[in-house]
């Protein structure tokens, strides 16, 4: 799997309720920092469903638009239009290029959407991506695992995102989180 640098996106459903935090940093190559305040999260489908990205940003508002479009076309049926997104993406010689990652979450579902086709549900609620995605996800587990039922599931997501912010340097503390 490809590792995307210049994003760290999370995602938990923790007590009932789900949350996603991405972090704004933006960088060209690997030296400099363009931006900090980007926005790699959003509400779709009439604020019923999150997604965020890894990857060229170009190429993540492309798929957004197309995922978006899915979500219409199957009545906001998430598995359904993740599954078409990964089979048209696989197959489209052109989406074949796009070098971008999805999560996606509504209030039932939180699924990982490549390019190469995968369209994976994690079995513990929790999913990372981006050069930071490791440590959000240790970080995130952490929280879940041993002891955090006191947090939100906007907090642990937020905590999560801090902690990798600390360690990765392509991930800043400018972070966004969006809730169901």
């Amino acid at each position: 799997m490809n590792q995307f640098h210049a994003t760290t996106i999370f995602a938990v459903q923790h007590n009932g309720k789900c949350a996603m935090a991405g972090d704004g940093q933006v960088t060209f190559g690997n030296a400099v920092v363009m931006k900090h305040t980007a926005r790699k999260v959003r509400k779709l489908f009439n604020g019923k469903v999150l997604a965020g990205f890894a990857g060229s940003v170009a190429d993540a508002f492309t798929l957004f638009e197309k995922f978006e479009s899915k979500l219409q076309e199957y009545n906001g049926n998430l598995q359904r239009a993740a599954v078409e997104l990964a089979k048209e993406w696989r197959s489209d010689k052109v989406l074949r290029k796009l070098e971008a990652m999805l999560i996606v979450m509504d209030n039932e579902n939180l699924l990982l959407v490549s390019g190469t086709g995968e369209v994976i549900e994690p079995d513990d609620g929790i999913l990372a991506i981006g050069s930071g995605g490791h440590y959000a996800l240790a970080a995130g587990r952490a929280l879940k695992n041993y002891g955090a039922d006191h947090l939100t599931a906007k907090e642990m997501a937020q905590a999560a995102l801090e902690i990798a912010a600390d360690i990765c340097v392509y991930t800043n503390r400018n972070i966004i989180v969006e809730e169901l």
